[in-house]
């Protein structure tokens, strides 16, 4: 059996969101913490979720005091989304959602919004060798049009995959929980784009540029999310199982994508100067560029 397209066996020893949309069997049941008349099953995940919009909304506000730096707006549109992402990732990996189409909805929306916060972050590695001029209306539309056609599209189908009608994306076989679009665009597009992200800006820094230490800020980011999808994808059962159903990968997986994201953004805010030159007419060296100069 094909495992392209194969949700199963993440599903089954993993805590992800496009597992809302299909019925598997998981080795390790996460059960969390009673609440109540109910329970809160990712408790860690929220809380650290909510830590993640705080810190995100600070960054955006830094982000806006760095008035030259290159490609401050895309910048500012990926904090945003990643804001999104660990907004809706409350209900989705939370565990306290009953409603199944409440939950289909939510699901929907945080595959989009991976998708879009992905593209998006490739897009500010190419803003970064300003073959568009950033922050200009064209630059800006184009980033934030092209996200929302990544988030549109991907819901759809998550959206269309789970509530299992008729339709265009709709699960073949209940106990095969395959989708080769979900696939590509949940799995293998992401991690394409972060890919590309990376050799993009590396090219840019060492050889545009011509430094090194902002490598280590991007390496950095790099570790972390490897770290993260790890706990995520094969430590997580093994988590789940050690510590009785209250934690799992997922509580991991959402801390070392948040140090991942403070990482890139202070990578992004290394390679670019705050203050435009003319703010500081006693230094003729300044970079018109908005990048200091090597």
């Amino acid at each position: 059996m094909s495992q392209f397209g194969n949700f199963h066996d993440f599903c089954r020893a993993s805590t992800l969101p496009v597992c809302n949309l299909f019925f598997v069997r998981k080795e390790c049941v996460l059960e969390g913490f009673k609440a109540g008349d109910g329970r809160v099953r990712n408790l860690g995940s929220i809380i650290l979720c909510a830590f993640a919009i705080i810190v995100s909304v600070l960054l955006l506000l830094l982000s806006q005091k760095k008035r030259a730096a290159v490609g401050r707006r895309e910048m500012q549109i990926f904090l945003i989304l990643y804001i999104l992402v660990s907004l809706v990732e409350v209900f989705t990996v939370g565990g306290f959602l009953t409603d199944r189409t409440v939950l289909v909805w939510f699901t929907g929306i945080h595959l989009g919004a991976i998708a879009a916060t992905a593209w998006v972050l490739l897009l500010n590695a190419v803003v970064g060798f300003q073959l568009v001029d950033d922050g200009t209306p064209l630059s800006v539309g184009l980033v934030a049009g092209s996200a929302l056609a990544f988030f549109v599209g991907t819901a759809y189908v998550a959206v269309d995959t789970g509530f299992g009608e008729p339709g265009n994306f709709p699960i073949k076989n209940i106990n095969e929980p395959k989708n080769y679009a979900l696939y590509v665009l949940y799995l293998l597009f992401p991690l394409i784009a972060i890919a590309a992200f990376l050799i993009l800006e590396s090219f840019l820094v060492l050889r545009v540029l011509g430094e090194v230490m902002p490598m280590a800020r991007l390496g950095a980011a790099a570790l972390f999310f490897a770290i993260g999808q790890i706990f995520n994808f094969v430590i997580s059962v093994h988590i789940c199982d050690a510590s009785n159903g209250k934690i799992d990968g997922a509580f991991f997986e959402t801390l070392f994508t948040l140090l991942a994201v403070v990482a890139v953004w202070l990578f992004w805010s290394s390679i670019t100067e705050d203050e435009w030159p003319d703010d500081d007419p006693m230094n003729p060296m300044m970079s018109e560029s908005g990048y200091p100069p090597p």
